[in-house]
């Protein structure tokens, strides 16, 4: 894998599916499928929690943005702290954890796997969401050395 995701979407509509797409236009060539996600990799509590807590900020300033919640100071949007925010659920860290690309080394690499299986071919590291350099850095380097090696 060159670094691939997708989701299993249930469609709705008539459209085809890529398969299906593939298979009427033989002749074409196949396009690349390339899938951005949030990204950590760690391997105690402390930075979990630090990833976690990281995203849950950023996405708080988001909200402000989105729905126009709060201040902007001289370019910076204000925090919206999430027990504001109603139905909110989407931000709890187990929902985090579980639908962004976050986890253990094992975890990613697991998560990347159910990606490539769908047909996903580039996978697009994103791992500044609310972090430090340090954080991003450890994130980034457990990803080089213990994730994409699985799939060399």
């Amino acid at each position: 894998m060159k670094f691939q995701l997708a989701l299993n979407l249930e469609r709705n509509d008539d459209s085809m599916s890529m398969d299906e797409a593939l298979r009427a236009h033989p002749d074409k060539p196949r396009p690349t499928f390339a899938m951005m996600r949030h990204t950590q990799v760690y391997t105690n509590a402390q930075d979990r929690d630090a990833a976690i807590s990281g995203v849950q900020s950023a996405l708080g300033k988001f909200e402000n943005l989105f729905r126009n919640l709060g201040d902007v100071e001289n370019g910076f949007p204000r925090e919206i702290p999430l027990n504001e925010l109603e139905n909110r659920d989407e931000y709890s860290a187990n929902m985090l954890e579980t639908n962004l690309m976050f986890g253990s080394p094992d975890e990613v690499i697991s998560k990347l796997k159910l990606y490539e299986a769908l047909g996903v071919d580039d996978f697009i590291y994103y791992g500044s969401m609310g972090l430090d350099h340090d954080q991003q850095k450890r994130s980034l380097a457990l990803f080089c050395k213990e994730v994409t090696p699985a799939f060399a």
